[in-house]
Order: structure tokens, then C-alpha cells, then sequence
């Protein structure tokens, strides 16, 4: 792994070269289309971004579990929580990327 983590910024930057839109047109872009997600998410729709990723939320009900520390059972309370499922493309798209710096690796 790089250990690089890619930010708003950064996206906004992409952006900015790709598109040709200003660097503040380009972060208001980024901020909007990461607020639709988030919105849509909140309201329980699920979000699929084709070729990418399916963003669901799920709910999940009571349930007894465990402090690992203690062994004492302790109630988990009932929630709801976000799910993601990587697309086929990018299953395939990494996969194929582990492959080639496998390969790299040996040369």
C-alpha cells in the first residue's frame, strides 16, 4: 500500500486539470456532487455510481454482544449503518492493478 490518501482537495485538483473549470468552481463541483451523495444516503435511497460502487443503507436490529475485555454481555441497540459494494469494473480494475505490480515486482 502508498499510504496515500486521496482528500476533497485533491479531487477538486483533478477536476481543475481534467475539466478546465477554475479551482473554486472546480472545490464548489466536488462539495456538491459529495452533498448529493450524502443527502440521498441520509434519506435511506441507495446510491449507485455505475462502474464504481452501490452506497446502501441497511438497518440492523438489537442484538447481544460481547465487551472482549470483561466477557460481559452487554446489548448492541438497533441502528442503521451504510454499506458499500464495489462494482464488478472495480474489482477487476484492482485486481488487475495487484497483478501488475506483482509482476513489477519480480522483474
Amino acid at each position: 500500500m502508498s499510504g496515500k490518501t486521496v482528500t476533497r482537495a485533491d479531487l477538486a485538483e483533478a477536476v481543475f486539470r481534467k475539466v478546465g473549470l477554475s479551482r473554486t468552481e472546480s472545490a464548489q463541483l466536488v462539495e456538491t456532487v459529495i452533498d448529493e451523495i450524502c443527502n440521498a444516503i441520509v434519506r435511506g435511497e441507495s446510491v449507485k455510481l455505475s462502474s464504481f460502487a452501490t452506497f446502501q443503507v441497511r438497518s440492523k436490529n438489537e442484538r447481544i454482544g460481547r465487551n472482549p475485555k470483561t466477557g460481559e454481555e452487554v446489548p448492541i441497540s438497533p441502528r442503521r449503518v451504510m454499506t458499500f459494494k464495489a462494482s464488478n469494473v472495480l474489482k477487476s480494475r484492482i485486481l488487475k492493478s495487484h497483478v501488475a505490480r506483482k509482476l513489477k515486482a519480480k522483474a
